[in-house]
């Protein structure tokens, strides 16, 4: 190509000081909005999934029936927490998609984001103790092992929380701008 001399036909926007920014975050922002959006897609799939599961199964036992409704709650629950990081990626990295958080906003963004996936840990380990407690008592340690693991991720957060907050006073008290 003619004028070139020899450099890429695509260009870097340069920002204050030289930053490679505004194409980084554009591209940043699509693969976010594309991944989220597959996210969704397959979310939803998996509730289909456990949908027709569920029909064929009391098409052909009520017996069985319960078991499946077990499965299909599970496949709800972790499509629901699928979709949730998925919203929660739309909110954060595509409409959003701001720079530096003050520590209140990401702390309540961090909140908001693990709670929905300690929900359905939460929920999966207790269709699970259901689920073994019915078929197989020998095989509860797994699910009670995501109810200890749910609870410590709890517990982890309430810490996060209260030291958060303490920075945040600390800040205050020094006058510090977020």
């Amino acid at each position: 190509m003619a004028g070139t001399s020899g450099r890429s036909a695509f260009r870097l926007q340069h920002g204050k000081r030289g930053e490679i920014i505004p194409d980084m975050q554009h591209l940043s922002r699509l693969a976010f909005a594309f991944a989220s959006i597959m996210l969704m897609l397959l979310a939803l799939l998996l509730i289909a999934f456990g949908m027709f599961d569920l029909l064929a199964t009391l098409g052909r036992s009520w017996h069985d029936g319960r078991d499946a409704v077990l499965q299909a709650i599970s496949y709800v629950v972790i499509s629901v927490a699928v979709f949730d990081v998925a919203k929660y990626f739309v909110e954060e990295e595509v409409i959003e998609a701001r720079g530096k958080q003050s520590l209140s906003q990401a702390r309540a963004s961090l909140t908001k984001f693990i709670t929905t996936i300690v929900i359905a840990v939460f929920i999966e380990g207790l269709v699970g103790v259901f689920e073994a407690s019915n078929k197989h008592p020998v095989d509860i340690l797994y699910p009670a092992s995501l109810l200890v693991v749910a609870t410590i991720i709890v517990l982890a957060l309430a810490a996060f929380q209260r030291i958060s907050i303490g920075a945040e006073r600390e800040k205050k008290k020094e006058g510090i701008a977020e």
